[in-house]
């Protein structure tokens, strides 16, 4: 069965994922810019119907127009439907139809779910695929009742139950989508242990990746966990810790964000201000009255990001666990990355600094392009662009002030955050030759 309907043997795995979220997108800012999809009847500007297609298809939440009150019901449903597809990963959409009518999945697609899914190897990737959506739909699912649960004390029933659905879905892909309504994200539920709790909860499963989440369930039966599992684990509960522990000592005493609540408000704010970098982009404080420190502190959880495999961006945990344990390791004399009594291969290693250098080196050269247009401070710039390329969604308030320049670079950054940088160079491509020719090897002076 061919998905897309296109030459499949002419194109890559990398461009056939480039041009299909592509599509998915402009489809979706179609939808978006016509009237019967904005609450006053009005053509919505394609710029921004292009620009929130884009923002809900690459799972990030940064919004030019007010989620809530702009779009109406077809609209958000819109919305919430190019979140999902965007999550997920429109192949593993497209393999859903293909297990309801029984098709078959060829090797060219499934080499297409490898890429997507970010697999090693496409030995039970359609395995794999089936468990995504299978935990996607089933968390998604306990989500929507425990938010409908809450929700129902403060509005009417029907709408509780669509308010669940959407914001569970949003939450679960790291979208960071709400339709509160006037920006305020879930700022009004900043002491609410089940909003919290559900919320945090669904952003950590949907970031820790689906083969985290398939070795977890697994685990009763085979007794024990893969390496990649271990470090995606252990990396994210630190992270998690020391995000919570730094915030909270940052904005204790700050008079515009904890300062007037009490210590459960505070714990949970710090909590929820820990995860939330980590790709999902809603709130429960105010990003702009943060202190600087912790301001520029969430831009680091925010490069940092979620796990592969998942629904999140950034350069992910593996990758900066390996940084950090090539650091330990040099520093120390030795020739090795090991963790768990595993030796990392240098080929691993390797693609870690090349993705983090690419990766810093498209934030950087945005933000110093945006700097010049957009003509506001460099944090609030900086911030901005790591959120696009993190595809978390958090802002200080740029967003909705970004001139057209600035749209435009906002959209690709989202678009390669939610690719990835490796997956678009290699879809860009055109020589595919392998190297013939071994140099031999130089040395030279580092440090």
């Amino acid at each position: 069965m061919n998905f897309l309907n296109l030459k499949l043997p002419s194109l890559s795995p990398a461009q056939i994922l480039v041009l299909g979220f592509g599509a998915i997108i402009f489809f979706g800012g179609f939808l978006l810019m016509l009237p019967i999809a904005s609450q006053d009847g009005m053509y919505t500007p394609f710029v921004d119907a292009l620009f929130t297609a884009t923002s809900a298809t690459c799972v990030t939440g940064l919004v030019v127009v007010d989620t809530g009150t702009h779009w109406n019901l077809f609209g958000q449903i819109v919305i919430m439907l190019l979140i999902q597809i965007g999550g997920l990963g429109f192949m593993s959409m497209a393999s859903l139809f293909a297990f309801v009518f029984k098709r078959k999945i060829t090797l060219k697609e499934r080499l297409v779910l490898q890429e997507a899914l970010n697999q090693l190897d496409i030995e039970g990737v359609v395995g794999l695929v089936r468990k995504v959506i299978f935990y996607s739909f089933a968390i998604e699912g306990v989500g929507a009742i425990l938010y409908s649960a809450r929700f129902s004390f403060d509005m009417p029933f029907e709408k509780a139950i669509y308010f669940g659905v959407f914001h569970a879905v949003s939450m679960f892909n790291n979208a960071g989508f709400d339709i509160m309504g006037g920006y305020v994200s879930l700022t009004n539920y900043v002491g609410d242990w089940a909003i919290n709790l559900t919320t945090c909860s669904l952003i950590v499963l949907g970031g820790i990746g689906f083969f985290v989440m398939s070795d977890l369930i697994e685990y009763r039966n085979k007794k024990r966990l893969s390496l990649h599992t271990k470090v995606v684990l252990t990396t994210t509960g630190l992270l998690i810790a020391i995000g919570t522990i730094v915030i909270l000592i940052f904005e204790y005493t700050n008079t515009k964000t904890m300062a007037g609540l009490d210590f459960q408000g505070k714990f949970l704010s710090a909590l929820f201000q820990s995860i939330t970098p980590r790709t999902a982009g809603a709130n429960t404080l105010d990003i702009g009255s943060l202190r600087q420190a912790t301001q520029f502190f969430i831009v680091i959880l925010m490069f940092i990001g979620a796990s592969p495999g998942s629904t999140g961006g950034g350069i992910k945990t593996t990758t900066f666990a390996t940084l950090f344990g090539a650091t330990i390791a040099m520093s120390q004399g030795k020739q090795n990355i090991v963790f768990f009594r595993y030796r990392l291969a240098t080929e691993r290693i390797l693609k870690a600094i090349t993705l983090t250098l690419i990766c810093l080196f498209l934030v950087v050269t945005v933000t110093m392009i945006l700097c010049t247009t957009e003509r506001h401070s460099f944090l609030m710039v900086l911030f901005e662009v790591t959120s696009a390329f993190a595809t978390v969604g958090l802002t200080m308030g740029l967003t909705t002030q970004l001139t057209i320049v600035g749209k435009i670079l906002i959209m690709f950054m989202m678009f390669i955050g939610r690719l990835g940088p490796l997956t678009l160079a290699f879809a860009l491509k055109i020589n595919n030759e392998r190297e013939v020719i071994r140099y031999p090897e130089g040395r030279v002076i580092i440090g």
